[in-house]
């Protein structure tokens, strides 16, 4: 049943994904080169409230829980576990207010897909070759000077690419040492998602409908002059054993 609801849904899902993302490619336009970043964020921010909950179509629900107190006035380092595409938008708006800036790879921003490219050309985030590790190292480390002046986020997916069966895969340090190196102030803090991967299990189409969707903020992490690749083990046990049992 859920799968006859998925072929009959899905289209209606993508219908208003595309719509979003036009209407919003000449707002953020407009909002970046009039006014400048602020109001270009706020145009991101609404974009990506709108992307979050067009998974109700899907009569998938998504949720964030948080019980904690995160700082806004020094960097944040979100660690999370990847299960699609849609863990994306829910990031950038239920933590919005710490201005999160992803790590992303240079393809997508030389892409044309309508809002998504040119937020992440003039986003302040940083775009990566990963054929060229020079430049790479070199763009997370501007990442993390913006970072440390602005007290700006970054959302990092240390798994480095999406789990296709839903299960963790083994955390890997390298852009979180880059940045701590340049912000060691900064706070990791864990974010555990499931239900993504139920939306996607059987790929791009058809979707799952009546899914769970959450992103739980856990327990922040001191990095504290700490070994970095034993706070990402801690991050990573931590989010697994959330979204594992």
């Amino acid at each position: 049943m859920r799968l006859f609801f998925g072929y009959l849904l899905t289209p209606v899902f993508y219908i208003f994904l595309g719509i979003f993302l036009l209407v919003f490619h000449p707002i953020q336009w407009l909002s970046y080169k009039l006014f400048g970043y602020r109001m270009h964020k706020t145009s991101v921010d609404v974009l990506n409230f709108f992307l979050t909950y067009s998974s109700l179509t899907l009569f998938n629900i998504p949720r964030v829980k948080n019980n904690f107190q995160l700082p806004k006035d020094r960097p944040i380092i979100f660690v999370s576990n990847h299960q699609s595409t849609y863990d994306i938008p829910g990031l950038i708006f239920f933590f919005r207010k710490y201005h999160g800036k992803f790590i992303s790879k240079i393809e997508l921003a030389k892409s044309k897909i309508p809002s998504i490219a040119f937020n992440l050309k003039h986003g302040g985030g940083a775009n990566i070759d990963r054929k060229d590790s020079k430049q790479s190292k070199s763009e997370i480390s501007m990442l993390a000077e913006r970072m440390k002046k602005f007290k700006w986020a970054a959302f990092i997916f240390p798994e480095g690419t999406r789990s296709k069966n839903g299960r963790i895969k083994e955390f890997k340090s390298g852009g979180i040492i880059t940045i701590a190196s340049i912000c060691p102030e900064a706070l990791i803090v864990p974010i555990a998602i499931k239900g993504s991967y139920e939306m996607v299990k059987k790929g791009a189409f058809p979707l799952m409908p009546f899914n769970k969707m959450t992103w739980e903020v856990l327990s922040p992490i001191e990095i504290n002059g700490r070994d970095i690749n034993e706070v990402v083990l801690e991050a990573e046990n931590s989010i697994r054993k959330v979204v594992e049992g």
